[in-house]
This record gives structure tokens, C-alpha cells and sequence, in this order.
């Protein structure tokens, strides 16, 4: 796996598909890796796949102090990848956490974006109790692994796929603390600007982000939700299948 000294510290991230195809770049969920999108590298072998790990996750470094974990840093660390790679515009694709970041990554990148698809993921909070609500369920995770090292992790396929690759509990902590936690609605604000093709998929066996996903939809523009029944928070995984087909119709129907 080729790893790429960019902002200060190494990446990890892989490429698959062709070389000549149009890229996407895909983001994972807090406390997995890159890993989870392995049924995607082949299914989409006519794209130039690119999927990485978010600092303090995977084979990417994790910086020793919480300072160096912010979604400000993790979208330039997006950016930077893309412009290391020779990529001027890119499908931008994550889940959960990937998926708020690739929204993140439009506000702050919008030329570098040719379409967004977002996965089982939400617009972030308006409202200072339901931030509070969130932050509280991120912090916690955080603390797990502090107290427990890499037995604090949580459940679901998207993890139990990638924990073997996880090897600083406290670069998760940090991310947890400075990544997944939410402090304002800058992003909610930008919906409305978003002037690319987009997906929002939604497994709809989670239903934490049945509203997150529903609110995406009818407030972006151009965006098209798909319901993907019997699946879980990482849809990717539960359904790759019917996942897959769905993403490359989209990417289809948008000359993409």
C-alpha cells in the first residue's frame, strides 16, 4: 500500500480500477479504514478508485497531540492526496463520518468536486441540544479507547472488516474527540449552494440516519436518494450488490 508524506504526516491509501478512468475518492467511517470498501475496487474497475485513511486510522500516522485532528485538517488532507495524485476534479464519496466529510470537502473544495455520493451520513445539527446530544456519543467513543486501548471498539460489519488494520488507540481517541465531534451548521447552510450530482444512500436498517439522509435529499438541489432495504449502517457492505449498481447508475446517467 503506498503511503505519501502530505501535511505533515504519512497517508495511507490505495488505488484501484483504471488508471484512465474518472477518479473517486472514498472516505471511511469513524474507527474503520480504507478496508471497508473492498467490494468496491473491483465492481468499479472502470474508475480510478481511490480510498485512504483518515489521520489517526489505518496505516495513516497518527500526530501526538489533539491539536492535529480537526475536519479542517481531514479535508485538506483529502486535497492534498487529490493534487499528489495529478486530480483536478473528483467524484467524492464517503460514509457515516466519510460521507460528512466528502459534504465538508465540497464547502471548502467546490472546484475539486464532480459529484458527491454520501452514504448513511447527515448534514451535522443546527440545534445546540442535538450537537450536545452527538458530541456526547462521540466523546464516549473516545474515552473507550482510551480507557481500553483497541478493545474499545464499538459494533458493525464496517469495523469487525477493518480492525485488523487499526494500530494507535489513541490516534482513534483523538479523531474521536476532533473529527467526529460537531461544532457548528456550516454545512447545513451550504446545502442549498450544492450544484453537483448527488447521491444519498441510505441502508435502511439504520435508523439513526434515516433523517440525516431524508434531509440531505430534499435539500440538496441535484440530489437523488436511494433506500437500500435490509442494510445496515455500512450499505457498502451489507449490500454490495445492490450498492454498487446503484452508484455506477448514477455515475452513469451523469456522464460520469
Amino acid at each position: 500500500m503506498p503511503v505519501v508524506e502530505l501535511n505533515g504526516i504519512n497517508i495511507n491509501f490505495e488505488e484501484h480500477g483504471s488508471p484512465a478512468g474518472a477518479p473517486i475518492l472514498l472516505t471511511h467511517a469513524y474507527a474503520a479504514t480504507l478496508q471497508m470498501w473492498q467490494p468496491q475496487f473491483e465492481a468499479w474497475r472502470d474508475y480510478r478508485v481511490i480510498a485512504w485513511d483518515m489521520r489517526g486510522h489505518g496505516g495513516t500516522d497518527s500526530p501526538p497531540t489533539q491539536d492535529q485532528y480537526t475536519e479542517k485538517l481531514t479535508v485538506e488532507d483529502m486535497a492534498a492526496l487529490l493534487r499528489h495524485l495529478g486530480i483536478e476534479k473528483s467524484v467524492i464519496g464517503g460514509l457515516s463520518l466519510g460521507g460528512y466529510l466528502s459534504l465538508e470537502f465540497y464547502v471548502a473544495h467546490p472546484d475539486m468536486v464532480r459529484a458527491l455520493v454520501l452514504c448513511n451520513t447527515g448534514p451535522g445539527y443546527r440545534k445546540d441540544d442535538a450537537r450536545a446530544a452527538w458530541n456526547d456519543f462521540a466523546i464516549g467513543y473516545a474515552k473507550r479507547f482510551e480507557e481500553r486501548g483497541l478493545d474499545g471498539f464499538g459494533r458493525g460489519i464496517e469495523i469487525d472488516a477493518t480492525r485488523a488494520y487499526q494500530r494507535a488507540a489513541e490516534g482513534l481517541a483523538f479523531a474521536g474527540r476532533g473529527i467526529l465531534t460537531q461544532r457548528d451548521a456550516k454545512v447545513m447552510d451550504a446545502l442549498d449552494k450544492i450544484d453537483v450530482p448527488v447521491l444519498v444512500v441510505w441502508g435502511a436498517d439504520d435508523q439513526r440516519y434515516k433523517s440525516g439522509c431524508e434531509y440531505l435529499a430534499a435539500k440538496i438541489p441535484n440530489a437523488t436518494l436511494a433506500v437500500v432495504e435490509g442494510a445496515g449502517h455500512a450499505v457498502n457492505l451489507y449490500k454490495p450488490g445492490e450498492f454498487n449498481r446503484i452508484v455506477l447508475e448514477f455515475l452513469r446517467d451523469n456522464g460520469i
